[in-house]
């Protein structure tokens, strides 16, 4: 049971490297971008600002990680000696995909707590603090490369405590969430995701709820919803989407669309 390739292979991430080397000053960075962050502290010292009116001293190595549109700031003086690596995230769907929602609005993780990002980390200091060709490029996926292993240590660790990703990281639950992210289209009882998970309807359902915050149903139709969203964008057909997400008309995908957006499929791409 592969946990992350069909979820990566509908959301993929992208990382766009835009800080590399010593940093002095302040950056600030909006909520109003809808993107997320990865700033790794490789020495020196810095401080990051939140949005809800937070400062945190960072003296280790360490991982900051901006999984959505998160006001915050990162500020650092002369003498504070920052070598600073930063890049950009994209998903795709946009930044309503189910990955970016299931991931913490902000992370802070000392690199040494992370040893399973050890080897990548290393790697990607050496490629932003040289200067050989394709300097760029090899950087953008590396910063892909270490967003998926530190969602592996996320899963590994209990480190996400609800949600997709909790879900995810239960050994009996992560079957069912898999199935349904496999073969989004089939209609999906919870007698058989409860078999799927080897558990009974009530056991699986009751904790289904607990640990992901909502029912299977519920899932499902998220699960379809987000992927109707990421269809929509690239310019698909409605009817085609409908088939493909498990609905057997465009209303019946619109009417399950509009309950979770709040708006129809057409008026929630033309706002953009």
């Amino acid at each position: 049971m592969d946990r992350l390739s069909a979820l990566l292979g509908h959301f993929s991430l992208h990382a766009s490297t835009f800080q590399s080397g010593r940093f002095c000053g302040i950056a600030s960075y909006g909520a109003d971008v809808p993107r997320g962050y990865v700033h790794l502290l490789r020495s020196g010292r810095a401080t990051l600002d939140s949005e809800e009116g937070g400062s945190i001293g960072i003296e280790v190595p360490s991982l900051v990680l901006i999984g959505r549109p998160y006001a915050h700031r990162l500020t650092a003086t002369e003498a504070d000696g920052a070598d600073l690596v930063c890049a950009t995230l994209d998903f795709d769907g946009g930044i309503d995909n189910p990955l970016a929602r299931a991931l913490p609005a902000h992370m802070l993780l000392p690199l040494g707590a992370v040893p399973s990002v050890g080897g990548i980390v290393d790697w990607l200091f050496s490629e932003a603090f040289g200067d050989d060709c394709g300097k760029e490029a090899i950087l953008n996926r590396l910063f892909e490369l270490m967003v998926i292993q530190l969602l592996r240590h996320l899963m590994d660790t209990g480190g996400i405590s609800g949600g997709m990703l909790a879900g995810l990281a239960n050994p009996r639950l992560a079957r069912a969430i898999t199935q349904m992210h496999d073969s989004p289209a089939k209609p999906w009882s919870v007698a058989e995701l409860a078999e799927a998970a080897n558990m009974s309807r009530a056991s699986f359902a009751a904790q289904f709820r607990e640990v992901v915050g909502i029912t299977p149903a519920d899932y499902l139709v998220s699960w379809r919803v987000s992927l109707a969203q990421k269809r929509l964008r690239e310019g698909r057909p409605i009817a085609l989407i409908a088939d493909e997400v498990g609905y057997e008309s465009p209303s019946a995908l619109a009417r399950a669309f509009r309950r979770k957006v709040g708006a129809s499929p057409r008026e929630w791409l033309n706002r953009g």
